[in-house]
């Protein structure tokens, strides 16, 4: 809005801060800065009044007014005196802590991580007096430390008692009139391969030869679309949350568990109804025949990554002690055992062939943490990924590329799986990152991916592996929710879609809604709306993202926290005027080393080389180097490891 007597110079916007107190704005699609003393006491989000200062002071601006306050909770210690308190909350969005008055403190404990709302804010007063309206826990206790991360992220603590209510409300039974509608698959060998702990399985495989010695296979995927309906509050809550989310000690599921845990899990010897696509494969790879169709099946048999990984390497139907889920040794069946074998057999070819066409093969290691009774943490392992993930990965992939193919061919609107093509700029630099580690990096259009791919297999084993491989995952577009199809640049397909884990992403029950209709020759519902859809899924898919990482820097911090004082070779993982960031080699628990705390010299950010360089000495720390360190703190409510240079 503009005021006429003083036109295109005051504007009336939500204004954003940052930690340093200044303030940013849009105003005719051009970004506007606030300085702190021009800030006038506007917090993060309040709608203010803005004059648009001068042209000698270019794309500034200072509030005048401020019209309406933001309703945002802040998230903070709180330090109780004797007649107030102080929750303090310096932040990334917030540069000022709250005062507390007496009446508010009385249910509340010092050092408490409390949330706090604005309430009033005196010209004359150094600090905004705050409410606070709910206590997270004790600082430092890991309860409270993830509790303030789903916050942080806008992630829900629990469902409410109308949506679990609702669900334990769905019928179980499968009445005898759904059974005919579908195609039965439950005499035919069908298996679940998941992790260990996993509490919910949403997809499946069956395997036959048939007369033709060609192998019908089956993808089950759990038909959750029949237990939740559209427009329903349990469909709205799962469209909020658009997936779920996985923290280090806990998921944060999409779906209540009556539903996801239970209805919609594909339990062994159960009845399970499926969306399936089935595919015949002759020994060629080529597909003969391929349908989507919804189904019923019994699963034979749950197995985990470690069963089929042993029958895989070792070419045995006998389940060791030590893989077996239940500790005790057993023997599958002949058919489940050929099912095993000719399945991988058929998943290394297809997984080649998608390489050959330019797919990129990331297999980065990941970090796992082993947690005691009470969550703490007390060993990190790494989870490769082996021949038994692989083996379901491609079937998965293979299902969803066929889907995304289907719709395109229908001409529909739907929800694809997009991943733009890599900016050459973030390419050209992970070039110049990997040559001064001596590897060579070729970023000409055509020949990128498979450059790439042999980078990533020539640097397998070696010390800077997981570096590389994040550089690499950085260097790369990420992927996102579109009605509108580009392609998936880094699997190599020219559709896709996510038709496969109905059960922890709303982007796989929007899929099954549209082809269930498509099947039906019916028009979709919501195809005006799957664009916003598409946003809404993105964003949230990469907020869990982002806390999955705070769960896993927090659970670092917290398995340091007692190794003050140790020792540890690490690689340079970042380079900043601040300081370095170092990755301990054996345990890959990264943690940064402040330039002010670097002694003997004065060293500068040199930008084009990722390096700080010492004035005097000329000593030179770049990316990739190998140092030796020693752990001096571990501040856990922060999430953040600081570490000492050593000689």
């Amino acid at each position: 809005m503009k005021l006429k007597q003083q036109q295109n110079f005051i504007t009336q916007n939500i204004i954003n801060i940052q930690p340093s107190g200044k303030g940013s704005f849009l105003y005719n699609n051009e970004e506007y800065k606030v300085d702190r003393k021009k800030i006038n006491k506007a917090l993060d989000g309040d709608t203010v009044l803005l004059k648009i200062l001068n042209k000698k002071k270019k794309n500034k601006a200072e509030v005048i007014k401020i019209i309406k306050r933001s309703t945002k909770k802040y998230l903070g210690i709180l330090k109780k005196n004797n007649n107030y308190g102080f929750v303090l909350t310096k932040s990334k969005n917030i540069y000022t802590d709250f005062f507390i008055e007496k009446e508010n403190l009385k249910k509340y404990k010092d050092e408490e991580k409390v949330l706090v709302k604005f309430k009033f804010w005196n010209f004359n007063e150094d600090s905004p007096t705050g409410e606070i309206i709910k206590s997270l826990g004790i600082a430092g206790e890991i309860n409270t430390e993830v509790n303030c991360i789903l916050h942080e992220y806008g992630l829900p603590y629990k469902f409410d008692k109308e949506i679990i209510k609702r669900a334990n409300n769905v019928k179980e039974k499968i009445s005898k009139k759904e059974i005919e509608k579908r195609k039965d698959y439950r005499k035919k060998t069908t298996f679940t391969i998941d992790p260990k702990d996993a509490k919910d399985f949403d997809d499946a495989i069956s395997f036959e030869k048939n007369k033709d010695n060609n192998f019908e296979i089956g993808i089950h995927i759990a038909d959750v679309t029949h237990y939740v309906k559209s427009n329903t509050i349990i469909d709205e809550e799962a469209k909020n949350r658009a997936n779920s989310t996985y923290l280090v000690d806990r998921v944060i599921p999409m779906l209540p568990e009556k539903i996801s845990n239970n209805l919609c899990s594909l339990i062994p010897n159960k009845n399970k109804l499926c969306f399936s696509f089935i595919v015949e494969i002759n020994k060629k790879e080529e597909i003969i025949k391929r349908r989507f169709e919804k189904t019923i099946i019994n699963s034979n048999h749950r197995f985990s990554y470690e069963e089929v990984q042993e029958i895989i390497e070792k070419k045995t139907k006998t389940i060791s002690k030590t893989n077996s889920m239940t500790g005790k040794e057993y023997v599958v069946n002949e058919k489940v055992f050929k099912a095993i074998i000719n399945l991988n057999d058929l998943a290394k070819k297809l997984r080649k062939e998608r390489i050959k066409k330019g797919a990129i093969n990331f297999e980065k290691q990941e970090q796992k943490f082993l947690l005691d009774p009470k969550k703490n943490p007390i060993a990190i392992v790494f989870k490769k990924s082996k021949d038994s993930h692989k083996l379901i990965e491609e079937y998965m992939l293979l299902a969803n590329k066929n889907l995304g193919k289907l719709i395109k061919e229908k001409k529909r609107e739907f929800v694809y799986r997009v991943h733009d093509r890599p900016d050459k700029e973030k390419l050209e630099n992970l070039k110049a990152i990997v040559k001064k580690l001596g590897y060579k990096l070729n970023t000409k259009p055509n020949k990128v991916g498979a450059s790439l791919n042999k980078l990533l297999n020539v640097i397998k084993g070696k010390k800077e592996q997981n570096l590389i491989d994040k550089l690499a995952l950085r260097s790369m577009s990420k992927a996102e929710y579109s009605n509108k199809n580009i392609g998936h640049y880094g699997l190599s397909f020219e559709n896709y879609t996510h038709f496969t884990s109905p059960i922890r992403r709303y982007s796989d029950i929007l899929t099954h809604r549209i082809l269930e209709k498509e099947l039906k020759n019916k028009r979709t519902n919501n195809e005006n709306n799957l664009e916003n859809i598409c946003k809404h899924i993105s964003k949230r898919e990469q907020l869990s993202v982002k806390a999955e990482r705070a769960s896993n820097k927090f659970m670092q911090t917290l398995y340091m926290n007692d190794k003050i004082g140790n020792k540890y070779k690490g690689i340079i993982s970042g380079v900043t005027e601040r300081g370095l960031y170092v990755e301990i080699i054996e345990n890959k628990c990264e943690g940064m080393i402040s330039v002010k705390n670097m002694t003997g010299d004065y060293y500068v950010y040199k930008e084009s080389t990722h390096s700080l360089i010492g004035e005097k000495s000329k000593i030179k720390y770049q990316l990739g180097d190998v140092v030796y360190i020693m752990v001096k703190k571990a501040n856990v409510s922060k999430r953040h490891l600081d570490f000492e240079l050593l000689k």
